[in-house]
């Protein structure tokens, strides 16, 4: 790991005195206690899905099936672990089943003490007490503790070299002390060994920002050395993405559709009116159809290519579009206005005066609803006295009896 990982923190950037290994006088509560931290609550979306689907950050490492269960379910603490004696394997059994119940204080207990054990054995396997490591430094983040943690972190790391899950929890416990240069460099590690962790992704963009208001334009001069991680410990899945890439693939990609999408509509849009401040009405039409063919649902452009339709002497089309922009929004004065029209247009004068009562009592100061309504009510009286002039003349005519006569 370099020099990151090979000197224990201390204080300064290293981060705070060391105690002596598996020290339970360490724990500080057995809570989610972020005093002495700025982690907050939630933050542990930092490193959330950037394992395989089935695991998580927060998940303690090496943990067995038959241990994952909550609390009052039957569970297998005597599961083996690597090459853990038993009284060990059941310490971090119960370790684990503690953590997934959120008693992080009593967890971190069961793994100090297997950790001791370990030591005071004289078990020489690195990878077991590595994961110990590592899962006591979940609980002290969890706890707030992000000294303790970065210390346990770098300790797992000094056992098992690059190995994620301790990298992802140092580089949190480093951001949540605002030690952004050090967690900058973990996050940067984690991506060489895995290229599709999205949570270290989105915070080497988060601590970069950081990083250029702390340190100004030459901000990487000052960042520690990031270890060029061997080919051995890198993980190669660009044939099998992980579900979280998928779905941040798929949420771009609808993402950049919606921007095209609605940048044609607004071009569309700003054409049709130009169009008609021209009076070119028809190719007016053209340019609404085809915004409406991406909002099919908006308003404002079927009471446009509505004008353009009354302007075409195309009523029945003007009517059918101010009903559908008043299935959408039904106090449209536009709507109802120029809906108002194409029935004049259709000679159905009673309902062009409903429509434009309706106007009226939306708003009552549209002078050009009050004048169409005046000059609609009187078509409509001329309409009603022509229709009873001709049913009258109608009556008086004379019956024909001749039947023989030819139709």
């Amino acid at each position: 790991m370099g020099n990151s990982q090979k000197k224990a923190p201390g204080h300064g950037e290293g981060g705070g005195p060391h105690s002596q290994p598996g020290t339970p006088g360490r724990r500080r509560s057995h809570g989610n206690n972020t005093a002495n931290s700025k982690e907050v609550q939630g933050k542990n979306t930092a490193v959330n899905g950037s394992l395989p689907a089935d695991k998580s950050q927060d998940e303690p490492q090496g943990s067995s099936p038959a241990i994952s269960g909550t609390a009052g379910e039957s569970c297998n603490l005597d599961a083996p672990c690597g090459a853990l004696p038993p009284p060990l394997a059941r310490l971090k059994n119960e370790g684990n089943m503690l953590f997934k119940n959120g008693q992080f204080g009593d967890a971190l207990e069961k793994y100090t003490q297997a950790i001791d054990g370990c030591i005071e054995a004289g078990i020489d396997s690195p990878e077991d007490l590595c994961i110990l490591y590592s899962n006591r430094a979940a609980c002290y983040l969890k706890d707030g503790n992000s000294t303790d943690c970065i210390q346990d972190c770098t300790r797992s790391l000094e056992l098992h070299p690059f190995s994620l899950k301790p990298l992802l929890r140092r580089a949190m416990a480093y951001e949540s002390l605002e030690r952004y240069r050090m967690a900058y460099v973990d996050y940067k590690t984690v991506l060489q060994i895995d290229i599709s962790v999205q949570s270290a992704h989105d915070s080497v963009h988060r601590i970069t920002k950081m990083l250029i208001e702390q340190d100004g334009p030459d901000w990487r001069e000052k960042l520690p050395e990031i270890p060029m991680v061997p080919l051995s410990a890198q993980q190669h899945r660009k044939d099998e993405p992980s579900a979280e890439v998928l779905q941040a693939r798929a949420a771009r990609a609808e993402q950049e559709k919606a921007r095209k999408a609605e940048a044609r509509f607004t071009l569309l849009k700003q054409e049709g009116n130009e169009l008609v401040k021209n009076s070119q009405f028809q190719s007016a039409v053209e340019k609404y159809s085809e915004c409406l063919a991406i909002k099919p649902n908006e308003s404002a452009i079927y009471t446009n290519r509505a004008l353009c339709y009354l302007k075409l002497d195309s009523f029945a089309e003007a009517k059918q579009d101010c009903d559908s922009a008043l299935q959408t929004e039904p106090n449209n004065k536009k709507a109802f206005y120029r809906r108002a029209l194409a029935h004049k247009g259709l000679k159905d004068y009673l309902s062009a005066s409903t429509d434009l009562q309706e106007v009226l009592q939306l708003d009552p100061n549209v002078q050009e609803a009050e004048q169409e309504l005046e000059l609609v009510t009187n078509l409509l009286r001329e309409s009603l006295v022509a229709n009873a002039q001709g049913k009258l003349s109608l009556a008086k005519e004379p019956e024909d009896n001749n039947l023989t006569q030819t139709m």
